[in-house]
């Protein structure tokens, strides 16, 4: 027996049954292969499919996936755009069929936890696309609300600042420091308990690690 995928689908499980009981509609899949496949099948040919900044998308390999299926991608992380391009695309991901993200935390009581810098990532999470499909994998599953932000200022938080280029102090100390910095992207804090009133979203846990 796996003893670490044994726990991994353990806590999966749990947490899928805490965001049902939360009104959300999850799945869990113990590997990725199953997750992609699942996410793709809610895709249409010709479907305008907003991206969120994610780590775990692009591991999957989703939104190429998406793309070569005849999806229209709604992406802001493609290079070469301006910030006026970066803007537009960002209003026009709230009102895509389906919009693609995953979160910075997951915890046992079935909330969803993220930090945003300009606040569309959570904002399109919350309202205007027709399907919002969260993917996260188990490594990200804290214990609560305070265990989630701690995981986001010690591992999400200095990772995505280095990846996106940003001199904020986490680059250099390895963890959240509060910082009040110009280009600091930890602005915008939002837990999720319950599944937004008017908003068909799908939180899909995978049993294996992705992103950070």
């Amino acid at each position: 027996m796996n003893i670490a995928q044994w726990h991994r689908d353990k806590l999966g499980k749990v947490v899928v049954e805490k965001l049902k009981k939360n009104l959300f509609d999850a799945v869990y899949f113990s590997n990725k292969e199953q997750a992609v496949e699942f996410v793709l099948d809610k895709i249409k040919p010709g479907d305008k499919v907003g991206i969120g900044g994610s780590v775990t998308l692009v591991e999957l390999k989703i939104p190429k996936l998406a793309e070569a299926k005849g999806a229209q991608l709604l992406n802001h992380n493609l290079p070469g755009l301006s910030a006026e391009q970066k803007l537009e695309i960002r209003r026009q991901q709230l009102l895509s069929d389906v919009f693609l993200s995953s979160s910075n935390a997951l915890t046992l009581d079935g909330y969803l936890v993220n930090i945003d810098g300009a606040g569309n990532r959570v904002a399109a999470m919350t309202f205007g696309p027709k399907k919002v499909i969260v993917v996260v994998g188990v490594n990200k599953i804290c214990k609560n609300v305070h265990a989630a932000f701690e995981r986001i200022q010690l591992i999400a938080s200095p990772q995505n600042n280095k990846r996106l280029g940003y001199p904020n102090p986490c680059v250099d100390t390895g963890s959240c420091i509060d910082c009040q910095t110009e280009t600091r992207i930890c602005r915008i804090y939002s837990v999720m308990k319950k599944k937004p009133l008017t908003t068909d979203l799908t939180v899909v846990v995978v049993g294996e690690e992705l992103g950070y």
